[in-house]
């Protein structure tokens, strides 16, 4: 049995990758840091043997023969020059002419070319053989001397040793250093960096509890402040949970609209058994009672499909189907011969659920086709707003026949009423109407068309934001 792998936590991860990247920085420092310090440590022993070989060049003396005066060359610029294998040791050889320090004493320095005259060389390190293997440098420099002797000017060259033992002591103990204060420094920024990533995922652990005690029922909704980050999160959790909300609360009025409603038809049909009336009169009463149960049962029904709309749902275009339900309603009212007029952008769409859209466009434009005389104008055009994210709708239903009498409009606005109690009709496509476009945080207005003369229905969708 495959046990579930368990996903590491936000904090572990920006822990570990944080974690890693400081151990790579620290570790390029400390490796750069000590390319550094050694470049540094060879060009000042290159430069300390340049000042010692300066010293005993401006010391040599050359006799009439071509030989130096040992007795010039005392005055050695380092103490160590004078020691036996002290790590420091000069070197100077011509023609005729020789002579070295007394560190240099039972072994013998590493034979170097003789260089140019002029030239100067630093090089190295060599293997010197004093027991224990030692590494050395050297520096030299050949010229001419200024002192003429018998047979001439002498070309002399002069090299400095210098051992490489205080040099990687020193690189040694730089190491030790740079290391231990890398360690420490790294330590510190770990802990500092566990303390930001604790205050940065806050948040996070904030909307967390705030999730467990919506779950447990603590709280209605995310209601702490969050960053910008998360706000997009939290205003879609809090949108899906009034929708849900809001979708339960229609399923429970509609269920109880509908016990409601139908407790009349209900109660006259119990008592047309109990009076035990005549079958015809029975008949009828029942038929009625039947028929209208099914209105009600139809209306409900419709309620509650068109309130468990999606939050989220596809942009659907309005042209297509507005084409489509007006070719139905023309071929139910051809013996009228009504022409139907669009003035319907192209690029209006219906952010919500078709079901809504249809029962829109139908339930107007029926009520235009039924009071129009010839002539019913169906506009449509999108509406934007900057910082929306879907653009909202305008919707306008005109028609030429008699129009709505102001002192009117409110009443036809209400549930069960029709504008004319001789045309067929529950009234309750109305009410249907105002629930969808309440649904959407739109607007339904009434008033007559100037154009056509007739009634004009103007619903405002807001944009999504």
């Amino acid at each position: 049995m495959n046990a579930t792998r368990r996903a590491l936590s936000l904090h572990a991860r920006q822990l570990i990758s944080a974690s890693l990247g400081l151990i790579a920085f620290l570790g390029l420092t400390g490796i750069a840091l000590d390319k550094a310090f050694q470049s540094s440590l060879i060009n000042n022993l290159e430069q300390r043997m340049s000042r010692y070989a300066s010293v005993y060049w401006n010391e040599v003396e050359l006799d009439e023969l071509g030989r130096i005066d040992r007795t010039q060359m005392d005055n050695s610029p380092d103490a160590r020059f004078n020691n036996f294998r002290s790590g420091l040791y000069a070197q100077i050889e011509g023609k005729n002419a020789s002579w070295q320090s007394q560190s240099v004493a039972l072994f013998s320095l590493p034979k170097i070319p003789i260089g140019k005259t002029g030239q100067v060389d630093f090089s190295g390190p060599f293997k010197l053989q004093t027991g224990e293997d030692s590494s050395i440098n050297a520096y030299q420099y050949t010229a001419t001397s200024e002192f003429s002797s018998i047979n001439g000017p002498v070309a002399l060259t002069l090299r400095i040793y210098e051992s490489e033992d205080e040099v990687f002591m020193q690189i040694k103990e730089f190491r030790q250093s740079v290391w231990v204060y890398l360690g420490i420094a790294g330590l510190l920024l770990v802990l500092v960096q566990i303390i930001i990533l604790r205050w940065s995922l806050q948040p996070l652990r904030t909307l967390e509890h705030d999730m467990q005690s919506l779950q447990s029922g603590k709280q209605p909704r995310l209601n702490s402040a969050y960053p910008l980050e998360l706000k997009p999160i939290t205003n879609s959790i809090n949108a899906l949970i009034d929708s849900e909300r809001s979708n339960l609360e229609s399923s429970r009025n509609t269920l109880a609209d509908l016990a409601h409603s139908l407790k009349t038809p209900l109660a006259v049909l119990q008592s047309q058994i109990e009076n035990d009336s005549d079958s015809s009169s029975f008949k009828s009463d029942v038929s009625k009672q039947v028929l209208r149960m099914n209105d009600i049962v139809s209306y409900q029904l419709s309620r509650a499909s068109r309130s468990g709309h999606a939050l989220y749902s596809a942009p659907i275009d309005v042209l297509l189907h507005a084409e489509s339900i007006v070719q139905s309603l023309e071929k139910i009212y051809q013996s009228k011969g009504i022409y139907c007029e669009f003035e319907v952008d192209v690029k209006s769409q219906f952010s919500g659920e078709l079901g809504d859209l249809q029962e829109l466009l139908g339930n107007f434009l029926e009520n235009a086709f039924k009071w129009a005389k010839k002539r019913v104008l169906l506009t449509a055009k999108p509406i934007y707003e900057p910082a929306a994210k879907r653009p909202g709708l305008f919707i306008v239903i005109e028609d030429d026949g008699v129009g709505i009498a102001s002192e009117d409009i409110n009443k036809i606005l209400q549930r069960g009423v029709r504008g004319d109690e001789r045309v067929q009709g529950h009234g309750i496509g109305m009410a249907i109407v105002q629930d969808i476009i309440k649904s959407y945080q739109g607007e339904l207005s009434v008033d007559r068309s100037e154009e056509l003369g007739g009634a004009r229905f103007t619903i405002t969708l807001p944009c999504l934001t």
